[in-house]
């Protein structure tokens, strides 16, 4: 089992934290509940931080002659620069985050899909979809960090790329604070596998990185590690590289197997090219063959693992738990 670092993730304070919504009401994300246990949260309102009540008159974004503004609907009052000025002052001031988990949709904290109208009117009709005041001031400070919302984290292969980004750019975190090329070589050295499938391109600069021939000194080597580690996790893998990999981790005992144990392994790697199953088995065959052969680099290798086991999850639609429809 590996030890992980727990990432430090701002999230929506009605995500399970308090009954902060503009009609009290409290949100609850499984999401968000599954990783209390392993993610240390800090938790906001933007909307109670600017002094808004709970309950209190909804927000909304309309258009006034071209320009965005953040209004309450029944009142007409203008939060804009109130919510611009928070935003400012809590982001600037947040230290050291590893992701954000923001509200679906808000109109404060929605990424994307946010609904724009002409008026404050509660009868007037969406002209346009925009990101919340709080949500795009993350997505311009931070972007090269994970941002998502609980809406697109109920998507498995959404959820899986930010956990991965998370637990990996924590494990980083610490390497930095630990201020040593040692602890530098192994991060890198375990996380190569995984790198890989994010991005051969980004994996050989910080190979070279790491290689150290013009003898920088740790900070020097560290920023520009980090500046590359972020370019490398920006975009989720594609499925060819997961099988790229494996096949590079089949090379550490291929002249040492069977071949019945060859084809079963390529057997479940067609399969998965064909979509007709997960990676699971073929991860499970190289894992095995890695405990069997003692081979301590592939066991090490965070690709098998990349976040905590207790976090992994099976489809409802596959899993032995779901309803019995027979009975």
């Amino acid at each position: 089992m590996r030890e992980f670092f727990r990432p430090k993730v701002v999230v929506s304070r009605c995500l399970g934290f308090d009954h902060c919504r503009y009609n009290g009401n409290i949100i609850n994300s499984s999401i968000v509940a599954n990783l209390m246990e392993y993610v240390d949260f800090l938790p906001v309102c933007p909307e109670v931080e600017i002094g808004l009540g709970v309950p209190r008159d909804s927000l909304r974004i309309i258009l006034d002659n071209g320009e965005q503004r953040l209004v309450q609907s029944a009142s007409g009052r203008d939060v804009t620069e109130a919510m611009e000025a928070f935003c400012t002052d809590f982001l600037g001031s947040a230290g050291e985050i590893d992701g954000f988990i923001l509200k679906y949709r808000s109109p404060s904290c929605g990424i994307k899909d946010v609904k724009v109208y002409p008026t404050t009117s509660l009868k007037s009709a969406v002209i346009g979809k925009t990101s919340g005041y709080f949500g795009r001031a993350v997505l311009k400070e931070f972007s090269y960090l994970p941002v998502e919302d609980e809406g697109r984290l109920r998507n498995a292969r959404i959820k899986e790329h930010f956990m991965t980004r998370i637990f990996m750019l924590a494990a980083f975190r610490k390497v930095k604070s630990e201020g040593r090329m040692r602890d530098l070589v192994a991060f890198h050295t375990e996380n190569k596998y995984l790198l890989m499938v994010y991005s051969q391109e980004e994996l050989k600069k910080l190979g070279a990185i790491v290689a150290n021939k013009e003898q920088k000194t740790f900070q020097e080597l560290i920023s520009e590690y980090e500046k590359h580690l972020y370019s490398s996790l920006s975009r989720p893998p594609r499925y060819t590289s997961s099988i790229n990999v494996l096949m590079h981790a089949f090379g550490h005992f291929s002249e040492r197997l069977s071949n019945q144990e060859k084809a079963l392994f390529f057997g479940w790697i067609q399969k998965y090219r064909n979509g007709k199953v997960s990676l699971c088995p073929a991860i499970s065959i190289i894992r095995s063959w890695a405990v069997r052969f003692e081979d301590q680099y592939l066991t090490n290798q965070t690709f098998f693992e990349p976040y905590p086991e207790g976090l992994m999850e099976v489809d409802p639609v596959n899993s032995h738990l779901r309803n019995d429809l027979w009975k």
